[in-house]
Formats: C-alpha cells, structure tokens, sequence
C-alpha cells in the first residue's frame, strides 16, 4: 500500500512539472514574437532616418530681378545669326520664319551616310529661297561608309545652282574607327567635296569632340563649333573659330519645336561662307 502511494505522489509532480514546462514554453514563444516585432520596427525607423531630401540647385539667373528667359542671344548682339534644319523640326512656316529680320541664314540638312535623304530638304529649301534666307546644305558623314556613295548622295540634293552659302559636312562620329584611320577617311571625303563644288566646305562638330579627335587636323577648314553655354567656345588649340551655334534648344516663331541655333563670332561675317559660283 505505502509503494502505491509514493507511485501516486510521484505521477502527480511529473504532471506538475510537465504544466510548469509548457507554460513556460508559451511565455517563451510570446516573447519571442514581441522581441521580433519590436526589433522590426527598430529597423524600419532606423531605416527611414537614413533618408535624405534632395534639394535642387536654383539657377542664380532666376534671382535676378532683369533676367527673362525668353530673350535669346541674338535679342543681346550685333552678330549675324541663323538656324539648321532637318526633318525633325516638322513642318516649318516658312513665311513667319522669313519674317524674321534676325535670322539671315538657314543650314538644311539634305543627306546622311550613303543613301539617307531628308525627308523635306526639297521643300524647305524651295520656300527658305521663296521667304528671304540665304541657304546653305549639309551632309551628316559617316566615316565607315564608302566615300564615293556618300559623295553621289550629297550630290543628289545639294545642287550648286540652289545654293547661297558653301556646303557644311556635319561631323559627329567617329564609327568606332581609330582616329587615324577616322581622319583619314574624313579627309579623304573633304577633299572629295572641296573637287566636286570647287570650294572647300564648312566643318560642323562639337568643341569636346574636335578637342578629342581632330585637335590640329583640319586647319584649313572654316569652322562651326557646337557648344551650349554662355561663353563662346576655345579650342584646346586655340585655333580661330568662324561661327558658333549655341544652342539647340532655341525658339523662333514659325516653327513649333526646339531649333539650333547660331551665329558668327568676332568680325568673322556671312560674306566669308557665300557659295562661288
């Protein structure tokens, strides 16, 4: 009998024990989750405190209580100044434009490459004579593409008989080609063009692109450098510059979109760049 109640007493405190044990596995498991919880919203509030405004810089032209936006670099200066044109500018009022007593001149983009023709050179050219400009054409080069193509090609639209200013060879690439092999093939191909027209032709690009690959290349060439800022552009070479386009975001009334515009720096005048026929 006394065997049979310690068997009794001993089945009870294990029950004990074992109540004790899974309850305290709930206080376990509660905290647990509450720890994680809290420490979750830790992060996410010590990760938004890392986040940082971005604050725009303010042109200090805005600050100036004379500085209208609208007023363009011709609005400012006795330069001669005039625009390019290509297919992307749409449809252009040509008599609006012609209007335009500080515009004198009109660069037309008529090919690119071997067999790329604008789509609305004949037209603008047409009613750019129609409307009072003097014109001018060029041809986007291409230096990895056959010189004679591109030259039949240009030859194609910019006829001598339609043309007020010399031709313009826009160069903006340099097709991957090192630069010896580049120069040589554009010098090549204006030397092909000077034959052709009998005058050698004006040069297009961007002052960091001549810095970089034509540097004391091409000095017996007129030049168009294209740069947009303030300032007129210097050659790292310091070689003299003919006309300067300024910009490519330019507004004139008759033509709905952006516009490149640009104009001649110095003494340097329209008379210089003037088609011989």
């Amino acid at each position: 009998m006394r065997k049979l109640y310690i068997l009794l007493a001993m089945l009870v405190a294990m029950m004990a024990i074992g109540e004790v044990s899974a309850h305290r596995s709930k206080v376990n498991k509660r905290r647990h989750t509450k720890t994680h919880k809290v420490v979750k919203r830790h992060h996410l509030k010590k990760a938004s405190h890392k986040r940082t405004v971005v604050i725009q810089p303010v042109d200090p032209r805005l600050n100036d209580p004379d500085f209208d936006p609208n007023i363009m670099c011709e609005d400012t200066c006795g330069h001669v100044h005039g625009i390019d044109l290509s297919h992307y500018q749409g449809q252009v009022f040509w008599e609006t434009v012609g209007e335009n007593t500080k515009m004198a001149y009109v660069y037309l983009k008529a090919t690119e490459g071997g067999d790329r023709i604008d789509e609305r050179y004949e037209r603008n050219i047409e009613l750019a004579h129609r409307y009072g400009l003097k014109v001018g054409s060029y041809h986007f080069f291409r230096p990895k593409t056959p010189l004679a193509q591109q030259l039949e090609n240009f030859k194609t639209q910019c006829l001598p008989g339609e043309q007020d200013l010399i031709p313009m060879i826009d160069i903006e690439t340099t097709g991957g080609l090192p630069d010896n092999e580049f120069c040589d093939s554009l010098f090549r191909f204006l030397g092909m063009v000077e034959r052709t027209y009998r005058q050698p032709p004006l040069l297009y690009t961007f002052r960091n692109f001549y810095n970089r690959h034509l540097l004391g290349q091409i000095d017996d060439y007129k030049l168009m450098i294209a740069m947009y800022t303030e300032e007129e552009p210097v050659l790292a070479d310091g070689r003299d510059i003919t006309m300067w386009q300024y910009t490519s975001k330019g507004r004139i009334v008759g033509i709905s979109g952006y516009v490149d515009k640009s104009r001649f720096i110095g003494r340097h005048g329209l008379r210089e760049i003037r088609f011989r026929h």
